[in-house]
């Protein structure tokens, strides 16, 4: 069993130098690396007045509000989310969650795939890249990505 508390995480930070209110702070605690053979997983922190940065993901995600509030935008269309609530978002389709509320937002990312390749609008720092993703297990493990 493989078993972890979103609460011991070490949390990565990223933002946008064009856009001050992208800013989160997240981890990928299960993907191929970890063990995962077809699922993967973010969690994600976001201060009141941040957004993640539109982007798109090359595997189906479904974001679930663990705390706070959320306006979570999914091609066209925008909705708010509470704790509990959760929304479907397609691969390849542009998304973007903003914490609208006043304390923390919370939620976690289930995506359809161990891989996950993540496409901003705008490069996060500190690495300079639009263009970011789960690491790729390694070649000698060919099953990790369902070879």
């Amino acid at each position: 069993m493989q078993a972890l508390n979103l609460n011991d995480l070490d949390l990565i930070r990223a933002w946008s130098s064009k856009d001050p209110s992208a800013d989160l702070h997240f981890n990928f605690p299960v993907y191929s690396a970890t063990g995962a053979m077809s699922t993967s997983v973010v969690y994600m922190e976001l201060e009141p007045g941040c957004h993640l940065g539109r982007h798109t993901d090359s595997a189906e995600e479904i974001v679930v509000v663990l705390e706070g509030t959320v306006r979570g935008t999914v091609g066209d269309e925008t909705g708010e989310l509470t704790a509990g609530g959760i929304v479907l978002i397609p691969a390849m389709v542009p998304h973007d969650l903003l914490n609208t509320g006043t304390t923390k937002a919370r939620a976690v990312g289930i995506f359809s795939s161990s891989t996950v390749v993540s496409t901003f609008d705008h490069a996060l720092q500190p690495i300079g890249r639009r263009v970011v993703g789960t690491p790729l297990p390694p070649e000698e493990t060919p099953a990790a990505i369902g070879a």
